[in-house]
Formats: C-alpha cells, structure tokens, sequence
C-alpha cells in the first residue's frame, strides 16, 4: 500500500546527494546516496515511486555543479511528466544556512543583498569553512519557486 501525498526535495549539488520524503511537510524518511547524480537519481526513484505515491518534487536548480543541476532538471521534469507530478525548484542557499557554495577551483557562489534584492555573486577564496546541506525538519517555511528552469550561474574560468 502506497503512503499518500508525499513530497521529496532532492538536493543533488551535495556529496552525497540527499533526498527526503515528506508527509503532511514533515520528513518522514530520509536518503543519503554517494555517486552520480545520473546512477543515483533513477535508482532512488524506482525504489521510491511504486511505495509512495509522489505529489510534488522540490529540487536545488542552483547554484552549484552544472552537471548535477543538468541532470537533475531532465530527470524530475521527465518523471513529473511521466507521472502527473508537480514539479518546484529552490535555491541551494536554502539547505546549508546561507553558506558559500561550491564553483570552481577556489571560486565560491555567495548570496548577497544588491540593490534591495538577493543576487548570486562569485567570490575567489582560500581556506573557506563551508556548511553541510541539510535536509529540513519541516516544508512549512521552504521558499519554492514555479519557475524550475536551472540557474547554472557559471563562473568565468
């Protein structure tokens, strides 16, 4: 028998990638997977989809690794497709306390106020003390957006 209403938030900017199954917006169950964004998004999901019937997807579409962002998009987009799934983007700031994230080399993401309005920067760093991606606890405050297109932010090389 299938749990009803669930919703998953996948995080595949993070080593390893996270996924969390919620009910009623409380995580219920939680998936740590080291390897591939490619080989371990399918595998998940055919474990997950014929247990659980899956509502909405929320999904980091940046910024962070190109590749996992990429392959993260066309992968959920195709399941939602597939299984009449909706399908929202978040900002991968929102999982690890506004911490910098991941470019390039010594090239970090930071989420700044510009202008009244938070914008992505790239800063050259050394030595940076970054925060783990964390699951929340609960969906109740999670800022999600419709608008589900990957916000790559590539850095210039």
């Amino acid at each position: 028998m299938q749990q009803s209403n669930i919703k998953v938030v996948v995080i595949s900017i993070s080593y390893p990638i996270l996924l969390g199954l919620y009910e009623e917006d409380k995580l219920i169950k939680k998936i740590s997977e080291e390897g591939k964004t490619s080989d371990i998004l399918p595998s998940i999901f055919e474990k997950i989809l014929p247990d659980y019937n899956v509502k909405e997807i929320f999904y980091v579409n940046g910024p962070g690794s190109y590749m996992a962002i990429k392959i993260a998009y066309i992968f959920l987009k195709t399941i939602s497709i597939v299984n009449g799934i909706k399908l929202y983007s978040v900002s991968g700031f929102d999982f690890n306390n506004n911490s910098p994230i991941k470019a390039l080399g010594k090239k970090y993401f930071f989420r700044e106020l510009v202008d009244g309005e938070n914008q992505i920067v790239i800063k050259l760093l050394d030595d940076i003390k970054i925060e783990d991606f964390l699951l929340p606890s609960s969906l109740e405050e999670m800022k999600y957006s419709e608008n589900i297109l990957p916000e790559y932010n590539l850095p210039a090389v």
